[in-house]
């Protein structure tokens, strides 16, 4: 009964590492083995040390002094040969054992070596189930959204879905870590961690939220997960969280980059589509405005020179009304002629075909000629138009008829957007290096807020709209256009109700014949 007896107690004691017999076993083998060697090494060089000095001389003092030297070796020797015993029985009965140190180093190293998601995971689980030599390592980390277990990880044992599924919804209520398979007493517990073949778990979470669990298999040699295991691997847990918390923030962060490029992507894609119809559209619209314009101003010219005339009383004197009918009629055909002018060089400007074809010309008389037709428009408007043509004036390379409509615009302005009973003074003067030409009004001025956006197309100060509803936004555009082409500079001042001036100048080198 005795012998049976301790035979039960030394099996249980193995079989369910009650001691660390093992260990007890590894430390007397080598305390065994180093004072085996000591002895019979220093035994055997006594001996023949002793014979040796004894077949030479008798004196005690001599051998005493000979014991003592190989007492102080065998006392400094002990060390390094226990040492090196230990290293080798730890070899032959703890080959799974590893240092703790070494691997939270590398641990480290990992997580600071990497960012993506699937790598760093995969290099942490291959790390720990080296060290561990378990049967498998998986990391299942939790879906914060779906709450849908992600499994990662090198393992030899796939995990099945249905074995996952109840684990993680297990694993998620469970409170107490490291949970380790043979330490547990709940029965539904042991049953999930049996079916999943996992002897222990630890929880990974951070201060906000529980990211997922490392789970593994038993350890290859059969022994179990003991406490220093279970503080090791929490400790790799909470490592591991801090990482996994990182670069789940750099996945989402990915994600939504990529899905933004994805929408960017679209909507470039619809804008292109849709520039090309509005391009195709404006070409469209760009064409009829030059065609309708070729096709009105033949009839326009024809009506403006019968009416100017019947005014003139070519076919025979009028009445002082027929006449204030005709001259309004004779008004808004001119008006009518701009704006087809203008349209036309719009057009033009959008198509590339927008060019200054230069010529000599003697400008006091282009001015005189252009304000002649503005004489009876400034009656009916109650302004005085005054222009003195200068005695002398140089000859300059410009663009005729372009001029002729930037002078007109700016002219037509002056009028119309000066009260009756204001004026307007047209100053055409030459300096040493240029000539310049100046139309000042005493009319509505444009609000200093607003200046800077006159010249662009179709633009129009809020008074201007008031005072001429039909006005376009098209002169000053198209006259900014033509003197800049043309190589000179646009004049402009103003100040609101105090009136404006419209001009431009252009340097004599450049327009010199």
């Amino acid at each position: 009964a005795t012998i049976i007896f301790t035979i039960g107690v030394a099996y249980a004691m193995l079989r369910h590492h009650l001691f660390d017999i093992r260990g007890a076993v590894a430390r007397a083998t080598a305390y065994a083995l180093s004072v085996g060697l000591i002895i019979m090494t220093y035994s055997l060089l006594t001996a023949v040390v002793t014979d040796f000095i004894t077949a030479r001389t008798d004196s005690d003092i001599i051998q005493r002094t000979v014991y003592a030297v190989f007492i102080a070796l065998v006392a400094l020797s002990y060390g390094p040969i226990k040492k090196f015993f230990d290293r080798v029985t730890n070899k032959l009965f703890f080959r799974d054992a590893y240092d703790p140190q070494t691997l939270l180093d590398s641990l480290s190293e990992q997580l600071v070596g990497t960012i993506d998601l699937e790598q760093l995971i995969t290099g942490a689980s291959g790390l720990i189930n080296t060290s561990f030599k378990s049967a498998f390592c998986v990391i299942v980390l939790i879906d914060q959204k779906t709450g849908l277990p992600r499994v990662f990880g090198n393992s030899s044992k796939k995990l099945s879905t249905q074995n996952l599924v109840s684990l993680v919804t297990t694993l998620k209520h469970h409170s107490g870590w490291p949970l380790v398979l043979q330490e547990t007493e709940n029965t539904h517990l042991r049953a999930v961690l049996n079916a999943a073949k996992v002897s222990i778990a630890i929880e990974m979470t951070t201060k906000t939220e529980q990211l997922g669990f490392i789970v593994m298999g038993e350890k290859k040699n059969g022994n179990i997960y003991n406490s220093q295991d279970g503080a090791v691997l929490s400790i790799i847990a909470d490592q591991l969280a801090l990482g996994l918390e990182n670069a789940l923030r750099f996945e989402q962060i990915e994600d939504f980059s990529q899905n933004l490029q994805q929408k960017i992507d679209s909507a470039t894609t619809e804008l292109r589509r849709t520039n090309a119809k509005l391009k195709a559209l404006d070409e469209a619209k760009d064409e009829f405005i030059s065609m309708a314009s070729h096709q009105l101003r033949t009839p326009l010219t024809s009506i403006k020179g019968y009416l100017s005339m019947v005014l003139e009383g070519d076919v025979g004197d009028i009445s002082q009304q027929q006449k204030d009918m005709l001259t309004t009629a004779y008004i808004s055909a001119q008006r009518m002629v701009y704006l087809i002018a203008d349209l036309l060089n719009v057009s033009r400007i959008q198509t590339g075909k927008f060019i200054i074809e230069k010529k000599e010309v003697y400008l006091p008389d282009v001015v005189a000629e252009e304000l002649s037709q503005l004489t009876e428009t400034a009656k009916a408007k109650s302004v005085d138009l005054r222009y003195e043509k200068p005695d002398s004036f140089p000859k300059l390379l410009l663009d005729e008829t372009k001029i002729r409509q930037v002078i007109m615009n700016f002219a037509d302005n002056a009028i119309y957007y000066t009260p009756a009973g204001g004026r307007a003074d047209v100053v055409l003067k030459e300096t040493k290096s240029s000539v310049e030409l100046t139309i000042t009004d005493s009319g509505i001025g444009v609000p200093k807020a607003e200046q800077h956006k006159l010249f662009t197309k179709f633009y129009r100060a809020d008074n201007a709209r008031k005072a001429r509803p039909d006005g376009t936004g098209l002169g000053l555009f198209m006259a900014q256009k033509v003197i800049a082409a043309s190589g000179g500079s646009i004049l402009f001042r103003s100040k609101e109700g105090k009136g404006s001036t419209f001009g431009f100048v252009f340097p004599k080198n450049t327009t010199k014949p």
